[in-house]
């Protein structure tokens, strides 16, 4: 699915909780399906500071995923992701305790549709009226929100109204809720795991950009044009379907072939047995391509934009030799995201958060939120 959205509408959804936010730093908590990341960044003078950071693996805590993914409801292992994230806390020695949660994009509905001329007045009843026909679940059961992208509203007749509908299932809500306070951290907010990594490059306002964000289990293309966030599409050819096909393919197990695709990639490199582990890969890699090309054509088209350049986040993003094959393939220049440049550090971590960029993007994105809503 499409959507167009500004980049301000989600959050505008829970200001519905209203929680008050009055701390000087913040958490970014990242609860992926393997592994959970949370980043604390604090703000001094107009300088955001790294205070600390860590992950832990769900294999190694829990033996199952965090989270799935069934019947269109988020499934989520509240009280293991509470345990995972009170440990990381403690073994990080994190003692901030405010914090925004990022929430997978497939657990969110976007729509958008359009509704005649109308006053300010007549809009709430109008959206509220028009919501239950684009939401796969009751409107009792969600909380929405809405921004007008085209259009004016006015007291006479025009043009009509183009509506972007945002819609999270209460259940999500309360799951998150109950998540902070097992966890004993102080919910600040809760935003979509897009708007998160997509503030990390809004700097580039004069730009048309690409973002890739290949996970373990989802893959979410976007373009962010003059700053704002334009297209979303998201689809499930990611990570962990890399790796189990090296694992079918080689006839190995799954962490063996974690290893590979780490090690080996795209190059053109002989693994142990002689075969190629990128003639193994590419062919999922050249479906995520397809799925590129197809929105960015989309995208031209209903803008008469092109993507100027293209960028690469998430834990797939340094597999060898992707960036060049992305840069062959669709013959832009593409960068490798790193959310800690601009940020104050101790030099010799450099290395470290060069290495591990990609992956914290979405974590990173979300404590700056936090740092946001303070200013």
């Amino acid at each position: 699915m499409e959507i167009k959205i500004p980049s301000q509408i989600f959050s505008k959804i829970f200001s519905k909780l209203r929680i008050k936010v009055t701390p000087k730093d913040c958490l970014g908590i990242d609860i992926g399906t393997s592994s959970i990341k949370i980043v604390s960044l604090s703000k001094v003078g107009s300088r955001v500071k790294l205070d600390n950071y860590g992950e832990t693996s769900a294999q190694i805590f829990y033996e199952k995923p965090f989270r799935t993914f069934e019947k269109s409801t988020l499934l989520l292992s509240t009280g293991e992701i509470a345990k995972a994230v009170q440990a990381i806390l403690n073994e990080a020695k994190i003692a901030t305790k405010s914090a925004i949660f990022s929430i997978p994009d497939f657990s969110s509905f976007f729509t958008n549709f359009e509704l005649p001329q109308m006053t300010p007045k007549e809009l709430p009843d109008a959206v509220r009226y028009e919501a239950p026909q684009h939401i796969p679940l009751p409107i009792s059961e969600v909380t929405i929100d809405w921004q007008v992208i085209g259009g004016h509203l006015a007291d006479r007749k025009g043009t009509k109204l183009k509506i972007l509908l945002v819609a999270v299932p209460n259940e999500i809500i309360n799951q998150y809720r109950e998540i902070a306070q097992r966890s004993e951290i102080k919910l600040s907010g809760l935003e979509a795991e897009v708007f998160g990594i997509s503030r990390l490059v809004t700097g580039e306002e004069k730009n048309t950009v690409g973002l890739v964000d290949i996970g373990a289990q989802s893959t979410t293309i976007s373009i962010i044009d003059a700053g704002l966030l334009k297209v979303s599409h998201s689809f499930d050819i990611a990570g962990n379907e890399l790796t189990q096909i090296l694992s079918k393919s080689l006839n190995i197990d799954s962490k063996t072939a974690e290893e590979f695709k780490k090690r080996y990639g795209l190059l053109d490199t002989l693994e142990e047995n002689g075969q190629k582990v990128g003639k193994i890969l590419s062919p999922l890699i050249d479906s995520i391509l397809d799925e590129i090309s197809r929105t960015y054509q989309n995208f031209f088209q209903t803008e008469k934009k092109e993507v100027s350049k293209i960028i690469l986040a998430g834990g797939c993003a340094l597999i060898p030799g992707l960036k060049e094959y992305f840069s062959s393939a669709l013959k832009k220049e593409v960068n490798i995201i790193n959310p800690f440049t601009d940020f104050s550090y101790p030099p010799i971590l450099e290395p470290v958060l060069r290495e591990i960029g990609p992956s914290y993007a979405i974590a990173v994105g979300a404590a700056l939120r936090g740092l946001e809503q303070k200013l």
